[in-house]
């Protein structure tokens, strides 16, 4: 424990940081009030003082976008308050997906809002799987980029399933599925889609032979579960004995309960990072809390983080 080190939360995501601030133990989340005017409009004030302490605010930038204005909000008024150093905590970065220009006349919004955290006066940010992970780039700012697999790969190694092969739902996630399924040397297949428009599926085919294998799908965010599932239901079609999928947030929009509970995944296996809408039997939560718990411990105590990548350790046969 120590006196130096003040966690504070917005509203996106209260349980989490309480559970953070937990196990972290310097005696729970910090005093602050979200004061809300007629209007709409919002003031952080913080009720205890933070001059020369070390704060880190935690706080989701999922939908609505008021959790990012709450954000840079505070962190202004932590700056304002002469806090020592501020970083921001953010489970779930937020337009993440608007990492590039690929089309004409486009917004790059991850980079917007990077520019955004520092121009408010962020000193650090701590993160948790990037839709892309060169978004690390975009700030001038220290950045820790935690990986889900570190809490995934326990979960995964209990299963004990016998023909383990993990599936990638797009191209895009072969990277990150690929370090999983090296630290099992186990085989890797990928679903290739061809989008006509955003949320919206035109195609896709299996690369790779899946004929009685219990596969493992993983993806970083799991939005209306749309390509998900039919991943899942492709995999099954060609011979798969059984689909789950592992996704670090659950951004759930439009039908995507709907989706999880007619597909066909055994279970689909989610971090806490974004709060859940609503109950699904499918759905199981992981919570990330020791992990960004441990992770502000050896920032602030500037140890190394490395231990926390178990990706990174490949598993010996």
């Amino acid at each position: 424990m120590n006196s130096s080190v003040k966690i504070f939360t917005g509203n996106s995501n209260p349980a989490l940081a309480e559970r953070i601030a937990s196990r972290y133990g310097n005696g729970g989340i910090g005093k602050v009030n979200i004061q809300k005017f007629s209007d709409g409009e919002f003031q952080p004030v913080f009720l205890e003082s933070i001059r020369g302490h070390y704060v880190f605010l935690v706080q989701s930038t999922c939908a609505p976008t008021d959790n990012l204005m709450e954000l840079l909000l505070m962190i202004d008024a932590a700056k304002r308050a002469s806090a020592g150093h501020i970083t921001a905590v953010i489970p779930y970065f937020g337009f993440a997906r608007q990492d590039r220009k690929d089309k004409p006349r486009v917004a790059i919004g991850s980079k917007l809002i990077a520019n955004l955290l520092t121009a408010a006066g962020a000193n650090r940010v701590i993160t948790m799987d990037l839709h892309a992970p060169q978004i690390q780039g975009f700030f001038d700012i220290p950045v820790d980029h935690l990986d889900s697999s570190a809490i995934f790969i326990p979960y995964i190694e209990n299963l004990k399933l016998e023909n383990l092969t993990f599936a990638s739902p797009d191209v895009g996630s072969t990277t990150r599925v690929r370090e999983v399924a090296s630290y099992f040397n186990a085989e890797m297949v990928i679903c290739d889609k061809h989008r006509k428009r955003a949320n919206e599926i035109a195609s896709m085919v299996v690369i790779g032979d899946v004929t009685n294998r219990d596969i493992v799908l993983i993806d970083d965010i799991c939005d209306t579960a749309g390509t998900l599932t039919k991943s899942a239901a492709l995999l099954m079609e060609k011979g798969a004995r059984s689909v789950r999928a592992f996704c670090t947030h659950p951004v759930f929009s439009g039908k995507a309960y709907e989706n999880i509970e007619n597909s066909v995944l055994e279970e689909l296996v989610v971090c806490d990072t974004i709060p859940l809408k609503q109950h699904s039997s499918k759905v199981k939560v992981i919570s990330v809390a020791d992990l960004f718990a441990v992770a502000i411990r050896n920032m602030h105590e500037n140890k190394s983080i490395t231990s926390l990548f178990v990706h990174s350790q490949r598993k010996m046969q």
